[in-house]
């Protein structure tokens, strides 16, 4: 039985892929394509996660897609607005019927004689086969197995509920209970205040604390320009003025760390009062943008821990007990319920595993090219955004080069597009520099980033802007090759 064939496959039906879907339709509109989702619903992290609160910690004028203006009143929306806004994209474009769900894709094959991916899925229990030209990975970055959760003394000990936040049980009722919230980051400032509305009393437990800013969740510059002018050009306002200032909050935070440092710990005492102890709470070792900063929209964190429905408690976990968690300072916290916000688990490449004429790629040893393909794999790039701004705004630029390549390889009859190093004066780098732990442990397996262009992975969407959309195509580095004729000439002298 002869294998299904695409131009494209790609990778995922979350954000990232209905992205891709769209560009494919409108700059290589003569593609055929196909989006393997392995769940049976579209919008990938906005359907998974299903803890309360959930939303998102970028503003949605930068997290929404480039083509389609976010109109909604909140710019810090919660997860099921998030999730109505993929899922219209998809169907107002017809992205929807592209969408293969239940197809877990485990393996994909790249053959240099056909220029073809041969891509391995299971479908209901069944293996399923089929090849394209361009394997697009668009999958995001953690594995939907499960998080991380580390291995707590006396963890079986426990007789309430524990729960991951990935693995939210729908009949979780913490209505009147004493919830113990294990974790500093996103997740965790996330779920203490929404879930101190119900809970007799909230405590976030943290080894050490994280940098938290409030902003507001609806954003009235925004809002206001929506009321007087075009959808579309107020969107894109407002758009440009995030990028811009968070460029700018970024560059700062580098240059001058202690000053941002100084200004987020004050901001934050300001919230919650000049006796509460923001330097053992809330004043982190590290510089800011070392990690990711958590945000918490009107200030809903410091409103909860000033009416005293949620505390924080700074200190290391000794063990489990039956009753709740016993601390290293020997202070015992009650507890009915204990949520371990304590991270994900990175997977790269969506936990494919590629081959190359045979040969099986080790992505911790490839390089990174532009952020999006990789050294010595042809044919194949992945979808991944930006750790110090909006996931969409990488993933925009991504999709329209993908595109380009696309277009480029069509225009000049060539099959193949594949990234070549052969400067031996480009040192590597770890692909991420940053000190959070969900990163650090995982980073080895990921791909390297080179000291200089096009290897090196720009965290910055203006040079990004430049790279990915308006640099030639032809660049000494990516390799156009394997013509269109080049098989029926083989076969030709074969005979």
């Amino acid at each position: 039985m002869a294998n299904e064939h695409f131009d494209v496959l790609i990778v995922g039906a979350g954000l990232s892929g209905v992205g891709a879907g769209y560009h494919l339709q409108t700059r290589s509109p003569d593609r055929s394509y196909a989006i393997l989702e392995g769940r049976e619903a579209i919008g990938g992290t906005w359907d998974l996660f299903r803890y309360p609160g959930i939303r998102s910690d970028s503003d949605m004028y930068t997290l929404g897609y480039a083509f389609k203006p976010w109109t909604e009143a909140k710019a810090i929306a919660d997860g099921p607005s998030i999730l109505r806004y993929v899922r219209e994209t998809a169907r107002d474009h017809g992205i929807d019927c592209h969408i293969r769900f239940g197809h877990q894709v485990t393996r994909a094959a790249w053959s240099t004689a056909d220029a073809v991916w041969t891509v391995e899925a299971t479908h209901a229990g069944k293996p399923v086969r089929l090849t394209c030209n361009f394997l697009f990975l668009c999958g995001g970055y953690y594995s939907y197995e499960g998080g991380y959760t580390p291995e707590f003394p006396g963890a079986e000990r426990f007789r309430g509920v524990t729960v991951h936040p990935q693995k939210w049980p729908e009949d979780l009722d913490y209505a009147g209970k004493r919830v113990v919230v294990i974790g500093s980051g996103a997740t965790a400032v996330t779920l203490v205040p929404e879930m101190a509305k119900h809970a007799a009393h909230v405590t976030m437990l943290q080894r050490s604390p994280t940098y938290v800013v409030s902003r507001p969740a609806e954003d009235k510059a925004a809002n206001w320009l929506r009321a007087r002018l075009p959808a579309k050009l107020a969107y894109d306002i407002v758009r440009w003025r995030n990028v811009l200032f968070g460029m700018y909050f970024f560059r700062m935070a580098r240059r001058k760390p202690a000053q941002v440092k100084a200004g987020i710990i004050k901001m934050v005492q300001d919230a919650l009062g000049p006796d509460y102890d923001v330097a053992t709470h809330f004043t982190p070792t590290y510089n800011p943008w070392d990690q990711r900063l958590c945000l918490v929209p009107d200030a809903d964190l410091f409103e909860a821990l000033n009416a005293k429905t949620a505390s924080v408690v700074t200190d290391h976990i000794e063990t489990f007990t039956e009753t709740g968690v016993k601390l290293k300072s020997g202070a015992e916290l009650p507890a009915d319920i204990i949520v371990t916000a304590t991270g994900l688990n990175l997977q790269v490449m969506n936990g494919l595993e590629l081959t190359v004429d045979g040969r099986r790629i080790d992505p911790g040893r490839t390089l990174s090219y532009k952020g999006m393909m990789y050294e010595g794999v042809p044919n194949l790039a992945s979808a991944f955004g930006y750790t110090n701004a909006s996931w969409t705004l990488k993933c925009d630029l991504t999709c329209a080069y993908v595109c380009r390549v696309l277009n480029h390889m069509q225009a000049t009859g060539n099959r193949q597009a594949t990234p070549h190093n052969a400067d031996p004066t480009i040192g590597q780098a770890p692909w991420l520099d940053f000190s959070s732990g969900y990163v650090t442990r995982a980073m080895d397996k990921f791909p390297k980033q080179g000291t200089r262009a096009p290897w090196k992975l720009n965290q910055n969407y203006a040079l990004d802007l430049m790279s990915l959309k308006y640099a030639a195509i032809e660049d000494g580095v990516l390799a156009f090759s394997n013509p269109a004729g080049q098989t029926k000439a083989r076969i030709a002298k074969a005979a």
